[in-house]
């Protein structure tokens, strides 16, 4: 059997003859072809490994399929280069360039495995409960802990492969003290961006907001869709979506209705005549809200919380399990008391009242002779 040696020998021999990009494309090819396979068996080794391990451990080998097929590939290209006769200038800018591929992949192998911890760390909680308090609050936490991560490992990974390159690596010092006034310049210009993003933080820690929080912003009430690292979504009742920064939650006010708890309290106002049976309106509001499953059967009550010169105003308050529940509570129970008011109680509805003073009547006068109107 022939010596390896003497074969790679030959091999380099025999490439001698070609241009460097026509032997440098059939390294790549060949590298392509003998690890390709070689990482299949492998890929598959390592499947059956960790097929008793945890979660994660499964998804990052699914997961890392293409960037490690990448990297071995990148690896056998930078040793198979030492044999190709090329010129030290081009030998040079082709493993600076496979440093920078080998680096890019390490840090996209990084961000995949934080987005599977995050997943399966979420997976614990669903936000389509009736009580989704705490999920909404791991939700809204790992995202955007998530996203920040993220950045700071593109941050690690393009600092790392700049600092390949022997220029910065040599006068890096230098060049980051003629940096400080762009840098200054550049921190300015960039300040709405770093603001948010120092908001997001704040978001973060101290959770004013959550994802599917219900909210009244801007005159607008709806739900908390998205929370990125600059900006927020509010998805309207009427589907529309409204676009906010991250600072206008942090310097302006706003209405959080699900902050403590999903449960909230709807008011239902009417207007009625001063003859309404009040205590009966009562009893049939207790026996509506009964009828119906939105109401929790926490809160129900009547009250006349204002009178005026032709009407009286009835506020009635029931409670239900989430703000849409509360809102078609409310429509319900306006609904069915103002039916039941038509049928029962029609002297109960709002109405005014005027007085005619006959003619047989004597005018009133003045002390002056003239007629006051009656």
């Amino acid at each position: 059997m022939p010596d390896l040696d003497a074969l790679t020998g030959r091999a380099a021999s025999a490439l001698a003859y070609l241009p460097w990009w026509a032997e440098s494309l059939i390294v790549v090819v060949v590298c392509c072809a003998v690890v390709m396979p070689l990482h299949g068996v492998a890929y598959r080794s390592m499947k059956r490994a960790v097929a008793g391990k945890s979660l994660f451990w499964r998804s990052l080998v699914s997961r890392t399929h293409g960037p490690s097929r990448l990297g071995l590939i990148v690896v056998a290209i930078s040793l198979a280069l030492t044999t190709v006769h090329l010129s030290w200038e081009v030998r040079v800018a082709l493993n600076q360039i496979l440093l920078v591929a080998f680096v890019t992949l390490t840090g996209w192998c990084c961000a995949t495995a934080l987005h599977i911890a995050t997943v399966i760390y979420l997976r614990r909680f669903k936000l389509d409960a009736e009580d989704n308090l705490l999920a909404r609050k791991h939700f809204t936490q790992m995202r955007i802990l998530e996203r920040a991560a993220v950045t700071l490992v593109g941050l690690i990974t393009v600092s790392v492969a700049l600092m390949t390159f022997e220029p910065v690596r040599q006068y890096g010092v230098s060049l980051l003290a003629s940096a400080g006034a762009a840098g200054l310049i550049l921190g300015l210009a960039m300040q709405p961006v770093l603001s948010n993003l120092v908001a997001g933080i704040q978001i973060a820690i101290t959770q004013p907001i959550r994802i599917e929080d219900a909210v009244i912003v801007e005159n607008e009430w709806g739900w908390v869709e998205e929370i990125t690292s600059t900006y927020v979504v509010v998805r309207l009742w009427d589907w529309r979506r409204l676009v906010l920064p991250l600072t206008y939650f942090i310097q302006k006010p706003f209405q959080n209705w699900t902050r403590d708890g999903a449960s909230l309290i709807g008011s239902v106002f009417l207007y009625v005549d001063h003859r309404a049976p009040v205590a009966r309106m009562r009893e049939k509001l207790s026996e509506i809200a009964a009828a119906t499953p939105l109401w929790d059967g926490k809160v129900v009550n009547l009250q006349v919380s204002d009178a005026k010169e032709n009407t009286i105003e009835v506020r009635m308050l029931v409670s239900a399990r989430n703000a849409p529940q509360a809102w078609d509570l409310r429509c319900v129970i306006r609904e069915a008391m103002i039916t039941w008011l038509q049928a029962e109680h029609p002297e109960a509805l709002p109405r005014h009242r005027t007085e005619w003073v006959g003619a047989e009547e004597p005018a009133l006068r003045r002390a002056d002779g003239h007629r006051i109107a009656a």
